[in-house]
């Protein structure tokens, strides 16, 4: 890890040394792009999966069916990212199955991927680390209860929490090319969104300048523009030189809706990202959607 990082975006350097070796439980969308950006630092990282591969760099952690990691899958292991959501009791599968190996291990760091979606509907209103939460959806309540296991683990755990994330492959556009969109009108609804790389790079800032910045166990991470969704599908479109379909009142749109769609309509907050950039002084890499936005579109 580079020992004197910059004060927003970390670069690749020929002087990285592999100092830390890290695990990614869960190497989903952002457990991914974390991987790739941090091997590119020069640091050695293990991915799990739920099968075996043939990857050298992979593992096979599958805690429903019982295959665990191999003791040489944690030999120097300094840092663990854990991206798995909780199982369908609403426990931390990670906890349940590694709690006993994870305690055993020299750890200087974990890291857990929870979602603003503890902090419930506030109607629209701002929401920081500082507020109670209060999970409005079943999942929710489920990502507080692992948030929790993981702060009782005794383990030295920072948890981030995450609005929408979008990224290259994963964004509005994937959307509107396999004609897969709904344009839905809700009168005064605000939704909070991070690009994946910012994910990826306020976690490497912090790492990397973790003796001169205060601890805090738990950070949102999220752009500085909270916004309606219809604000995000019509720039989209004019990105793509299309004309945006005409908008459906979300009166009218709910019956269509699947339970898991409705129940994104049915919170609405702003997500204060202050402590990550104000007090920690992490610099966005995508300050806003159209930013973003813009990344998923030359990259698509």
């Amino acid at each position: 890890m580079i020992r004197r990082p910059p004060r927003s975006t970390p670069k690749p350097s020929s002087a990285a040394s592999d100092v830390y070796k890290r695990q990614i439980l869960g190497c989903g969308f952002s457990g991914n792009f974390f991987a790739k950006t941090v091997r590119k630092l020069g640091c050695t990282v293990l991915t799990s999966s739920r099968s075996a591969n043939s990857d050298p760099n992979s593992f096979v952690f599958d805690s429903e069916n019982y295959m665990f990691p191999g003791e040489k899958t944690f030999d120097g292991v300094t840092h663990i990212l854990s991206c798995i959501p909780p199982d369908k009791n609403g426990k931390d599968p990670v906890l349940k199955r590694l709690k006993n190996k994870l305690k055993s291990l020299p750890l200087e760091w974990v890291g857990y991927l929870s979602t603003t979606g503890v902090y419930g509907n506030t109607k629209g209103a701002w929401v920081s680390e500082i507020d109670e939460p209060n999970p409005f959806q079943k999942r929710s309540h489920k990502r507080l209860n692992c948030e929790k296991e993981w702060i009782e683990s005794g383990l030295p755990v920072q948890i981030f929490r995450l609005p929408g994330i979008y990224g290259p492959g994963r964004s509005t556009f994937e959307a509107i090319k396999n004609k897969n969109i709904r344009v839905i009108s809700k009168k005064n609804q605000i939704f909070s969104r991070v690009h994946v790389a910012d994910i990826t790079h306020s976690i490497i800032y912090l790492l990397q300048n973790k003796n001169s910045l205060k601890f805090y166990q738990i950070i949102n991470v999220a752009d500085d523009k909270p916004c309606s969704q219809i604000e995000v599908i019509q720039y989209c479109y004019d990105l793509l030189g299309l004309k945006m379909p005409k908008p459906i009142l979300f009166e009218d749109a709910q019956k269509e809706l699947s339970p898991i769609a409705k129940s994104f309509w049915m919170e609405n907050r702003r997500v204060s990202n202050k402590l990550l950039c104000e007090t920690l002084g992490y610099k966005l890499i995508y300050k806003n959607y159209k930013l973003g936005l813009k990344n998923c579109y030359l990259n698509s």
